[in-house]
């Protein structure tokens, strides 16, 4: 999965903008949609010769006010539609001004719409996803699954990464260097299960679920599964864990005998 990608190249935050808390197994990220663009990265895309699923990742530019956001979405999922194999919609970054807003029903549903509309109308769609914050309560969760049945989206990513700061074991010196940001890793895990679980509920099941958060191992996956996850993402846990963790965490599920769905690294 690439991205977030953006129509209009940007800078990201200011560096320094990634940290590390290893006594929480964690990371703080600011990154702020830093990257070339959706076109010079379609370009790139253009010219691969593997041909792994790779999904798009996308976002609006951070000086676009939330009144034009969908105009920034549909640049990047037009440029991207014939180079990528799914779409994930990212309104739930806390590192872009404003954008968490879009979250809040209305805009939600107008955005999911329009690219779903753009979607339908070609010979083959792709699928959709929605990726959203772990730090909505569950009235904004049932409101989620509402647009989500009605538009008809392909599903959910769960979850983002978080703003909140407790049970933290790291040095409250290192948590404050670290500064605002998006907190990931193994502290986001119960909650991102949580998620996962009222998600799955409230669609009974019917809406595929790709779970994040806090997976570092077999169990952590085995715990999203039994959640209702249908797919398991895996990117503080790749950061610590390095490249192997997906074949580790696939053949330590498949020597268990089950619980066992797609483990991918995500963005």
């Amino acid at each position: 999965e690439v991205g977030t990608l953006t129509p209009q190249p940007q800078a990201g935050n200011p560096p320094p903008r990634l940290f590390r808390l290893p006594r929480d197994r964690a990371l703080v990220n600011r990154m702020g949609f830093n990257n070339g663009g959706v076109h010079a990265a379609a370009e790139r895309l253009r010219r691969r010769t593997s041909r792994i699923v790779v999904g798009g990742n996308i976002g609006k530019n951070k000086d676009t006010p939330n009144e034009r956001a969908v105009d920034d979405y549909l640049t990047c999922f037009r440029a991207l539609f014939d180079v990528v194999d799914y779409f994930v919609v990212n309104v739930s970054s806390p590192n872009t001004p404003g954008l968490r807003a879009l979250q809040d029903r209305e805009p939600l549903a107008a955005l999911l719409q329009a690219l779903q509309e753009d979607n339908a109308a070609r010979p083959k769609p792709k699928p959709i996803l929605l990726k959203i914050a772990p730090d909505l309560e569950p009235a904004q969760l049932d409101d989620v699954v509402a647009i989500v049945q009605q538009v008809g989206i392909a599903g959910i990513v769960a979850t983002n990464t978080t703003i909140a700061r407790d049970g933290l074991r790291s040095d409250p010196a290192a948590i404050a260097a670290a500064g605002a940001g998006g907190l990931s890793g193994a502290p986001l895990r119960a909650r991102s299960t949580e998620v996962v679980r009222h998600l799955h509920r409230a669609t009974r099941g019917r809406i595929p679920i790709i779970a994040s958060g806090g997976v570092f191992d077999a169990a952590g996956a085995r715990e999203k599964f039994a959640a209702g996850a249908a797919l398991v993402q895996v990117w503080t846990g790749f950061v610590y864990e390095g490249p192997g963790i997906v074949r580790a965490i696939c053949r330590d599920l498949a020597a268990s005998g089950g619980g066992a769905g797609p483990v991918r690294a995500g963005d």
